[in-house]
């Protein structure tokens, strides 16, 4: 679908040199054009217009001096800085530029015919006169010489498997009667055919094909030979085979031309000798001969030089050259040079740049040299309306492809095609709104046809997509130039204006712009002259124009950007500038140009290396094509996906960071983003549609709904309230029908009775309601654009499926119940609750009360419906939960269900009683809580059963709420849920149960049970007991207290229950509440437990605090200093692992916080995979595993993290004692124990600052930080993250944060110190 458009042209004609140029080539590093004449070889600079080098070939006799000699091939050695030359007399000539020394390498008395440098200028073959190769070094060291006509067929030969002779095999279409045809007899070569031997190479130099006239038969055979000179295959006989040859540099075949009864062909040879494909000349059979094929050097055009056999009045013959390209196995004619009968404006040698595909060099007999720069375009309508028909238009000869979107079909089938009287080189549509289908091509001969949008043909038998356009008027422009392309890039800016930019240029920097319009002079035909004319320096390469702005933006060769004010009085160039005035270029020249809108005007530019431009901004590096479309930017990527971006909600900076991150994986629901098929190419965009048009690599079209298009055509639907726009472009793109109300709850809320009024279809409105979910999907399968400005409207409070289903179904019962009865039916079951019951009972309705509606539905529809909807079983069940059996007996017909089922079922539910009866139904149902509140309205005679279900189901509290609470059953249910929660160790909440209800005895059992003692008591007391029987109470009481470590508690019921002062005492003494011991002692004045208790139970508890505190302090040291020998050796290993350059080990740079302790060998090795198996473990076995994780032994893995948890525990541990010691020391320096309270308050003094200064130490500052890695770092971020200091750790939760100490607790006494 892409065009060739003239880029540049440069002609040369001030130079005339002696004789007339026979062949050329280039001068790839310089530029210039080495020109080989009957008399000299000159070197010319087009750029510059002047004779670099001049040789003579006469002087030294290699060439005769009265001009009747010929040079056959002409090639530049860049690697010897020289040019080779050979002549038909046998010289092979070597020219040195830097020297200007010439030199005859080697002579063949035969004389040559033809000269041909391999791909790799090492090896070059000549062709003599006695039809012979030769083949030589770079160096011209002979290797061997073969003749031409072999009678073998070559290496190649296919080989006969001996199935059968040709008369007994099968022919196909042919039929039997190709068993009997004769051998054709084979004509000779043509009249005008030169004889001479054509030589071309592969691309890849290993193979080279030579055509020669065979002297046997006459006629032209094609023979491949290798590097080696080995013949490898001779082709096919071929009648009417011409001189043309030229082997595809990235392909496998042979171009060349074949003359046919009917037609002019150019045909395609494999390697092997057989044809393969073809395309037809535009020329009738005996009009045209073909001088010369060449591919450029990237395989993609085919250059076909032609010249007319029939001489006109003066003896004058036309010459052509013709541009073709392929696509989807059809070759398209994209340009044609018209050179006209003057002999010296015909050219004497054609051939592409060898490095620049797209550039083509000639040379005329009349010493000018053209050079032309094409590239590739897409012509397509810039319409941004509905009424824009998005057409391309695909060149091909003197037809005018046009393809628009609405029959995209596989190229080269179009939907009509434009027949012109003459080949089309340019294609331009109109910019002006309303008017953009039209279309505008310039032809070869120099006239411009309008095309406008034409009406239906009378006679129309079948229906048509769209409607061919119709020529409306043919302008014949009046340009003084004589060159073939006198324009070579066109505008169309409105009505009857055109802008375009002049052909060839004389002057290597400058280009002429021209305004066109009709001209006022009377005459035959329609013609357009030259308005305005503005001289430029530098040559202008793209145009593009904006319809919105009227801004026409050019860009030249080298990059530079110019605004041209047209539409002013005095058309002029100007500076393209941004908002400061600073001048704007592009860095590199781009292929591609178009203007957008990004806060203000911008140019985007496409390099042919794939950097896109805004301005001179780069914003991507991987693109392959772009549009521009209204808001939108779309473009491919080399990375195999489509972008559409909205550039008003963006920056240029946004956009570079948008495309920077293209392929990613983050958000899988980025709808700026879309996956394409390798090599896929942006054609067109349909306006006000979201189809957008790639054509694949092999030629074919596809169409695809971008997610942005999409999105942003269903926003401007909802929020202009189209919804069954919408709706239906939902549907047919599977767009999650939730984002109707979704975009703006508000407004859809507000607006159902349009949205049903516009959908009018119940299938429609069914299949909206069955697609409700609570998901928002404007924030999950949609979101919004991250800079777009509308956002999600908040909708009303609560569940949305429930708000949607109950707004849908009050507009619909309010507007006409009974046509939208299926949709109110969807809209109960649809409820995140779905309420079955009552769309049940609206179907038992209908069957009771028929409607009388036209457009009513009928239970049975209803019933059918809604079976469709819910499961028949779950639906049966929940009309047996209405209690209504001619419901039951309504839905059990239409299930599957066997009547012997169900009926004797129902027949004994009609039998029972009616609360009962809902009992039993409940029950069956498994609503158990339904089932206990009919069942206790049954009386006293179904309490058992009631007092069994509450067991069976554990609904004591719901039950307790049904009795009255002097009721016999309530004190049996309070019993039976006290049972129930002393199985759940629950004794307490049993106990009080109990209690309220008057069983005191088993309440006092309940909260002896849980050691409730103030609540035992009390209960005590109620009942009451004896005396001794509540002391005896009080002794066990205490007993359990004690065993509690509820020493306090227990002593008050020693002290006042069971009147034992001493065993008080001592329960306080043993939990070391020396306070109130001693309190109680002088309270019963029993000071000599002071003596016998107290003060070895002081000595004693200092002591054992003493001793626990040196081992906690020995612990903590040598975990310590363990810690930091553990952080040194692996600070040592990964260092060296750093320092090692091994290729086979990545993991080398994240070895500081994943790896084992180093030392001498790898020491944790053996755990390296003990605990990979831990994944679907009980949670007690996952403690245990990660407590064996977490070893303390030397050498483990994690040796450092458990060194951590034990050094945090032991600091918990320490810290705890504070009130414990703070208590000890007064008791100890109450009874004069000054000395062993000195040294129990100085050990744990130092204890605690021994902790509190290595708490820093321990837990170093940014020990929880991970290396910084990711998408956004370099190797010097990473480096530099792996040089800080921290300690080595496996993840982030396994580090214990550093433990609070709390210093705000006094516990010191300052009268020890």
């Amino acid at each position: 679908m892409r065009n060739l458009r003239l880029l540049k042209s440069l002609r040369c004609s001030e130079l005339q040199g002696p004789g007339t140029p026979q062949c050329f080539s280039v001068r790839t590093d310089t530029g210039t054009v080495l020109i080989a004449s009957e008399y000299s070889v000159t070197e010319l600079d087009p750029r510059a217009g002047q004779v670099m080098n001049e040789v003579s070939l006469t002087a030294e006799r290699y060439l005769p001096e009265d001009g009747s000699g010929t040079v056959v091939g002409i090639q530049d050695l860049p690697d010897q800085e020289s040019v080779c030359v050979a002549t038909a007399t046998g010289d092979v000539i070597l020219y040195n530029l830097s020297t200007s020394q010439l030199e005859c390498v080697g002579s063949v008395n035969s004389g040559l015919s033809a000269m041909s440098w391999s791909p790799d200028q090492e090896l070059v073959t000549l062709t003599t006169g006695q039809d012979t190769i030769i083949m030589m070094t770079k160096n011209f060291e002979p290797i061997i010489e073969v003749g031409i006509h072999q009678d073998d067929f070559g290496e190649g030969k296919f080989i006969t498997v001996g199935w059968g002779k040709k008369e007994t095999q099968f022919h196909g279409s042919e039929g039997k009667h190709a068993a009997q045809k004769k051998t054709i007899e084979v004509q000779p070569a043509m009249s005008w055919d030169d004889r001479r031997p054509r030589v071309t190479w592969r691309g890849d130099g290993q193979l080279f094909a030579v055509s020669s006239v065979c002297p046997q038969t006459g006629a032209r055979k094609v023979r491949v030979w290798n590097r080696e000179c080995v013949l490898q295959s001779t082709s096919e006989t071929v009648n009417g085979l011409e001189q043309s040859l030229c082997w595809k540099p990235s392909g496998s075949l042979i171009a060349a031309t074949q003359r046919h009864p009917n037609k002019h062909s150019v045909v395609f040879m494999e390697k092997n000798g057989l044809l393969h494909g073809d395309f037809t000349l535009p020329f009738g059979k005996e009009q045209v001969k073909v001088k010369a094929l060449l591919w450029n050097s990237d395989s993609t055009v085919l250059a076909v030089w032609l010249e007319d056999m029939i001489r006109e009045e003066g003896g004058q013959v036309n010459t052509y050259i013709q541009l073709w390209t392929v696509g989807n196995y059809h070759w398209y004619l994209k340009q044609s040079l018209y050179f006209g009968t003057d002999p010296q404006r015909a050219p004497a040698d054609v051939s592409w740049d060898p490095e620049r595909p797209l550039r083509l060099h000639l040379v005329t007999r009349g010493w000018a040299s053209l050079t032309y720069d094409w590239g590739w375009s897409t012509d397509r309508s810039h319409g941004v309306d509905g009424q824009d028909n998005a057409n391309v238009a695909v060149i091909d000869g003197g037809s005018n492809m046009v393809a628009p979107p609405t029959c995209v079909v596989p190229p080269p089938m179009c939907a009509y095609e434009l027949q012109l009287p003459a080949p089309v080189n340019l294609v331009t549509f109109h910019r002006q709104p309303q008017r953009t289908n039209e279309l505008a091509a310039l032809t070869a001969d120099g006239h411009i046809l309008v095309y406008g949008q034409g009406g239906p043909p009378e006679a129309l038998r079948f229906r048509s997509i769209t409607h061919a356009p119709q020529l409306k008027t043919t302008y014949r422009v009046l340009l003084d130039q004589e060159e073939p392309l006198a324009l070579r890039l066109l505008l169309w800016l409105r009505g009857d204006v055109f802008l375009g930019v002049g052909g060839c240029a004389e002057g290597p920097s400058q280009c002429t712009l021209l305004i066109l319009g009709p001209s006022e002079a009377q005459s035959p035909q329609s013609t357009l002259e030259i308005k305005s004319r503005v001289e430029l320096e530098g040559h202008v390469i793209s145009m593009c124009h904006s319809s919105d702005t009227g801004t026409v933006a050019l860009q030249l060769e080298d990059g530079r950007i110019r605004k041209f004010l047209w539409d002013s009085l005095k058309p002029s160039v100007v500076g393209w500038q941004d908002a400061t005035g600073y001048s704007i270029n592009f860095p590199d020249p781009c292929v591609q140009t178009a203007l957008c809108t990004i806060e203000k005007e911008h140019l985007l530019g496409l390099t042919d290396r794939s950097h896109l431009f805004v301005d001179d901004t780069e914003v991507a590096s991987n693109v392959s094509s772009f549009v521009v479309y209204d808001d939108f930017l779309l473009l491919t990527t080399h990375s195999h996906t489509c972008r559409c971006l909205r550039l008003s909600t963006l920056t240029v900076k946004g956009l570079q960071v948008a495309l920077a991150a293209d392929g990613g994986q983050n958000d899988q629901n980025d709808e700026t983003l879309r996956r394409v098929e390798r090599g896929s190419r942006i054609v067109t965009v349909v306006p006000q549609d979201t189809r957008l048009i790639l054509q694949m690599p092999r030629g074919n079209l596809e169409t695809i709904h971008h997610r942005a298009l999409v999105l942003a055509q269903l926003r401007k639907c909802l929020d202009s309230q189209k919804f069954r726009e919408a709706f239906e472009c939902m549907r047919k793109l599977r767009i999650n029908l939730n984002l109707i109300y979704d975009h703006n709850p508000k407004v859809f809320l507000e607006s159902v009775e349009t949205f049903l009024r516009q959908l009018d279809s119940i299938n429609h409105i069914n299949l909206f309601l069955t697609e409700l979910k609570e998901e928002d999907t404007t924030t999950t399968m949609y979101p919004y654009p991250s800079n777009a400005t509308g956002q999600s409207a908040p909708g009303a409070c609560g569940k949305k499926v429930d708000i949607v289903c109950d707004a849908l179904r009050c507009t619909m019962e309010s507007m006409d119940q009974h046509k939208y009865c299926l949709s109110i039916l969807t809209s109960h079951v649809k409820k995140t609750v779905p309420e079955l019951e009552v769309a049940l009972q609206k179907v038992h309705e209908l069957r009771v009360n028929p409607p009388g509606a036209a457009n009513a539905v009928s239970a049975e529809e209803a019933l059918k419906y809604l079976m469709f909807l819910v499961n028949v079983n779950e639906l049966y069940e929940h009309s047996l939960g209405t209690y209504d059996f001619d419901l039951v007996l309504m839905v059990a017909e239409k299930s599957q269900k066997d009547p012997k089922e169900y009926l004797p079922f129902l027949n004994m539910l009609k039998t029972l009683e009616p609360n009962y009866q809902r009992y039993t139904i409940d029950k069956h149902l498994k609503r158990y809580r339904k089932a206990l509140h009919h069942l206790s309205k049954c009386g006293e005679e179904h309490f058992t059963e009631a007092l069994n279900l509450v067991k069976d189901q554990r609904l004591y509290s719901e039950a307790l709420g049904l009795y009255p609470t002097d009721s016999p059953q309530y004190k049996a249910l309070s019993c039976a849920y006290a049972e129930y929660l002393v199985e759940q160790q629950q004794a307490e909440q049993a106990g009080l149960l109990l209690w309220r209800c008057g069983e005191a005895v088993r309440a006092l059992q309940a909260f002896v049970g849980s050691a409730s003692w103030r609540n035992a008591l009390c209960v005590a007391e109620q009942i009451p007991l004896p005396p001794d029987q509540l002391a005896l109470l009080a002794r066990d009481l205490a007993e359990k207290l004690i065993e509690l470590r509820r020493y306090t508690e227990a002593a008050i019921l020693l002290e006042q229950y069971a009147k034992d002062c001493e065993e008080a005492i001592s329960a306080l003494i043993t939990g070391a509440v020396w306070e109130e011991a001693l309190r109680l002692v002088y309270l019963y004045n029993r000071q000599d437990i002071i003596e016998t208790n107290l003060k070895p139970a002081l000595l004693e508890a200092c002591s054992s605090q003493t001793s626990y505190l040196e081992a906690q302090r020995a612990m903590f040291i040598r975990h310590k200093t363990r810690l930091a020998v553990v952080r040194e050796l692996k600070e040592k290993a990964r260092l060296e692992l750093l320092d090692e350059d091994v290729p086979d080990c990545p993991e080398a740079e994240l070895y500081s916080e994943a790896s084992s302790v180093m030392s001498g060998s790898r020491a944790g090795s053996k755990y390296s995979h003990s605990n990979s198996r831990i994944s679907s473990r009980s949670s007690k076995n996952r403690r245990k595993a990660e407590r064996k994780k977490l070893s303390l032994k030397e050498g483990t893995p994690l040796e450092d993290m458990a060194l951590l948890h034990a050094l945090a525990e032991i600091i918990h541990s320490v810290d705890k004692m504070r009130e414990e010691v703070h208590s000890l020391l007064k008791g100890l320096m109450l009874f004069q124990f000054d000395g062993q309270a000195g040294r129990l308050q100085q050990a744990y003094g130092e204890a605690l600052q021994m902790m509190e200064v290595a708490l820093p130490e321990v837990w170093q500052e940014g020990l929880q930080q991970s290396p910084i890695t990711g998408p956004n770092s370099t190797a010097n971020s990473i480096m530099a993250s792996f040089q800080q200091p921290r300690p080595s750790s496996t993840q982030d939760s396994e580090t214990p944060p550093p433990p609070k100490m709390r210093n705000g607790v006094k516990w010191k006494l300052s009268i020890l110190k």
